[in-house]
C-alpha cells in the first residue's frame, strides 16, 4: 500500500481539473512527513510530499529532497484567473497567509527551502520533473539551511519635529525676527535635527551589523520598508540574517544589549523565521513551471 504523503510514480498522474501548488522543498524525512500530516494549506486543501519513490534506507544515508505539494483546483489558479485574482488583495491576503503558515509549520520541525508564492504545475508529473532537474541545486541549498533560522532586524527612527529649543524660541525672539526669518530659522534648525537623527541612525547600522556578524552566517539586506509598513516611524535599516540556531540566544542577547546603548533609534528584532530571504533565485526559462510563477511568498 502506498504512502499518500510519499506518492508513487503510478501517482503522478494527470488531472486537468486540478493543478499542483508547492510550497517548499524539504529533506525527505520522517520529521517533514509528520509535520505535513493532517496539515491544510491553500483553499483548505490537503498538503502532501512529492518526492522519490524509495528514500534512501540506512541511518547513514543522506535523504533525498522532496516537493511540499497541494491539488488545487485549475479553475481558481490558471493562468488567465490568476491575473485577475492577483488584484483582489482580500483574496491575496489569504493565500500568502495559507502559503506562509505551510512553510512555518515544517520550518518548526525540519529544514525547509521556501518556493515563491503560487509555483504551480499542470500536474504532479510535471512537478516531479522539475524536482528531478533542479534536485542537486535544492540539496546544495538546503544543506546551507541546515540548522539555521531567518531572523529580521529593523532599525526605526522617530520623526524630527521642530526642536524643542532654537533662538526663534528665546524670550522676546518672536519679536526681533521677521516671520520670513523666523520660518527660515525653524526650517534651518528642523534639517540640522533630521541630519542628527540619520547620523545616529547609520552609527546604530553600523553597530548593529557588527554585533550580528558575529553570529550570523549571511545576510540580506532589503529596502527599507515605507507607508503603512513602516508605521509612525522611519525604518532605515531592514536587514535578514541567517543564524545557526544554537547561537539564537547569544545573538539575541548581543542585539538586546546593543539596542539598550543606542539613543534616538528603536531596534526591531524579530524570528525564527522560515528562511525565506535565503531562498532559491528565480528558476531559468526552461525550469520554469508550466502554469506561471507569481511575485515572492511573504515576508516575515
Amino acid at each position: 500500500m502506498s504512502d499518500p504523503a510519499h506518492p508513487t510514480k503510478a501517482q503522478h498522474m494527470s488531472d486537468p481539473a486540478h493543478l499542483t501548488y508547492v510550497y517548499a522543498v524539504v529533506p525527505d524525512t520522517g520529521r517533514a512527513r509528520t509535520a505535513v500530516e493532517d496539515l491544510r494549506g491553500v483553499s483548505g486543501a490537503a498538503v502532501t510530499l512529492l518526492g522519490e519513490d524509495a528514500p534512501p534506507e540506512g541511518e547513514d544515508a543522506t535523504p533525498p529532497v522532496a516537493f511540499v505539494i497541494s491539488r488545487v483546483s485549475s479553475d481558481e489558479f490558471d493562468e488567465r484567473t490568476l491575473k485577475t485574482r492577483f488584484e483582489d488583495l482580500e483574496w491575496l491576503e489569504d493565500i500568502a497567509r495559507a502559503h506562509h503558515e505551510v512553510v512555518q509549520a515544517i520550518a518548526r520541525q525540519d529544514t525547509v527551502l521556501p518556493l515563491r508564492l503560487a509555483t504551480l504545475y499542470q500536474d504532479d508529473e510535471r512537478a516531479h520533473e522539475a524536482l528531478t532537474a533542479q534536485r542537486h541545486v535544492f540539496e546544495e541549498r538546503i544543506g546551507l539551511l541546515r540548522d539555521r533560522s531567518e531572523w529580521g532586524v529593523k532599525l526605526y527612527i522617530g520623526e524630527a519635529g521642530t526642536p524643542q529649543h532654537s533662538a526663534a524660541d528665546g524670550p522676546g525672539s518672536t519679536g526681533t525676527l521677521s516671520p520670513g526669518k523666523a520660518y527660515l530659522q525653524r526650517r534651518r534648525a528642523q534639517h540640522s535635527t533630521r541630519e542628527d537623527h540619520y547620523r545616529h541612525a547609520q552609527e546604530a547600522a553600523q553597530r548593529i551589523d557588527a554585533v550580528a556578524s558575529r553570529f550570523r552566517t549571511h545576510r540580506v539586506r532589503h529596502p527599507a520598508q515605507r507607508g503603512e509598513l513602516a508605521g509612525p516611524e522611519e525604518n532605515v535599516l531592514n536587514d535578514a540574517y541567517l543564524v545557526p540556531d544554537d547561537m539564537t540566544e547569544s545573538f539575541r542577547a548581543a542585539l538586546d544589549a546593543v539596542a539598550a546603548d543606542l539613543d534616538g533609534v528603536r531596534v526591531e528584532v524579530t524570528g525564527p523565521w522560515a528562511p525565506y530571504s535565503f531562498a532559491m533565485p528565480p528558476p531559468s526559462p526552461s525550469e520554469a513551471p508550466r502554469t506561471g510563477v507569481a511575485p515572492n511568498g511573504p515576508a516575515p
